[in-house]
């Protein structure tokens, strides 16, 4: 609807209230040993109930057998499709942390730490997951790095990620990056993918030679690598496409950036789930649409550790009756892309969802798993149809056509 200004014309601003809890990778896949799925090993009688009363499916967050980043799986949801809306993770990380310069014509990326060995193979894609209080001295060192006549800065951002920002004329954001996505290799050099970037990349490369040379006493955090090159992003907002006044509440950074470019209103909560549901409870009287977000189910996705996965995904199921106590008129539990702990990553498979309002009810099996959910009346859809759904369960959408 985004796209399409027939449909766009249709939406209608109500009173109705739409939650959507986004829970960060979301979906699984079977234990070797049970069998059984992160879901479906957890003990989930809060959200199994609700499942009950909802309409169950399957999304694709980009197209089938497609890996999404957190970037496209999260843009998906809203509406936008990802493979029209590209936005490098270096401007989502740049828009969700206050205190960055960042301005037209400059390029900003994502950076890690890590740690490789010394033979500059890769140990850690994330440096044993530092925390802030390791990392932003070590952004300090690297805030002193010069490279040629650019104005460098590198910003903290969480635990070990941090934003590095180039300035300087005719820079580029058509670049690869550096992370091989796997350990046990070599980091990748940064290329330019046109001629007129190929300044931009020799200069990213000269960053991270020197970065090398300032980390290789640390033990963990001895190197960097950089992603998701951007320039500033530009964006249809979704207050106007859809008539909504839409609000984020977000811990990490890069979601909070995703919404300000989407223009939403970001809500200022604190680190746990704990304080966004507060936050929500907080603003409730004050916005029709609230992304609300849930980041440790993929954390313990992509660390492997299945225990750890399900053992947060019932730390969630607590936080409902909160959220449904608030009486939302739709409700939704989606997730941007699965997160299989047996994998270690994100991964392609179709995400579990569940759409709750009062034209839902008794469509769902009593439970919400990836099977439960491969039965359910909404069957596999493209997670970009999601907001359309959500908006006509509200009475936020009018008859299209005469």
């Amino acid at each position: 609807m985004i796209d399409v200004p027939h449909l766009r014309d249709i939406c209608v601003g109500t009173s109705s209230k739409i939650v959507m809890l986004v829970v960060d990778g979301l979906g699984g896949l079977p234990h070797p040993k049970t069998g059984r799925s992160e879901l479906e090993t957890a003990c989930l009688p809060n959200i199994d109930a609700t499942a009950g009363e909802s309409a169950l499916g399957l999304t694709i967050p980009v197209m089938p057998g497609v890996t999404p980043g957190s970037g496209p799986g999260h843009l998906a949801l809203f509406g936008y499709d990802p493979l029209r809306y590209v936005i490098g993770r270096g401007a989502l990380e740049a828009m969700g942390v206050n205190g960055i310069d960042f301005q037209e014509g400059d390029i900003v990326a994502r950076g890690n730490f890590c740690t490789v060995d010394d033979h500059g193979l890769l140990l850690d894609r994330r440096a044993g997951r530092i925390p802030s209080a390791l990392s932003e001295p070590l952004c300090g060192e690297l805030d002193s790095i010069q490279v040629d006549s650019l104005d460098i800065r590198v910003y903290p951002v969480k635990d070990y990620r941090f934003v590095l920002r180039m300035r300087g004329n005719g820079l580029s954001e058509n670049l690869t990056e550096m992370d091989p996505q796997r350990t046990g290799v070599a980091l990748q050099n940064v290329k330019a993918l046109t001629l007129s970037a190929r300044a931009t990349a020799d200069a990213a490369n000269e960053f991270v030679r020197q970065a090398r040379l300032t980390l290789i006493q640390e033990e963990r955090a001895n190197m960097v690598m950089l992603r998701g090159f951007s320039g500033m992003p530009h964006l249809p907002s979704m207050a106007h496409a859809y008539q909504l006044n839409p609000a984020a509440i977000a811990a990490y950074p890069m979601y909070r950036g995703l919404a300000t470019i989407l223009g939403m209103h970001v809500l200022a909560t604190g680190e746990t789930f704990a304080d966004e549901v507060e936050t929500l409870e907080k603003h409730w009287d004050d916005h029709d649409f609230f992304f609300i977000h849930y980041k440790p189910a993929d954390t313990a996705g992509e660390d492997g550790n299945f225990d750890e996965k399900v053992r947060v995904l019932e730390k969630l199921d607590t936080f409902i009756p909160r959220i449904m106590d608030l009486k939302p008129d739709v409700f939704l539990i989606v997730g941007d892309h699965s997160t299989p702990s047996v994998m270690a990553n994100h991964s392609w498979h179709p995400v579990p969802f569940l759409l709750k309002s009062p034209w839902t009810r008794a469509q769902g099996p009593p439970s919400f798993n990836e099977r439960s959910c491969a039965l359910g009346v909404m069957g596999t859809i493209r997670a970009v149809e999601l907001m359309p759904l959500a908006l006509a369960h509200a009475g936020k959408i009018s008859k299209f056509g005469a």
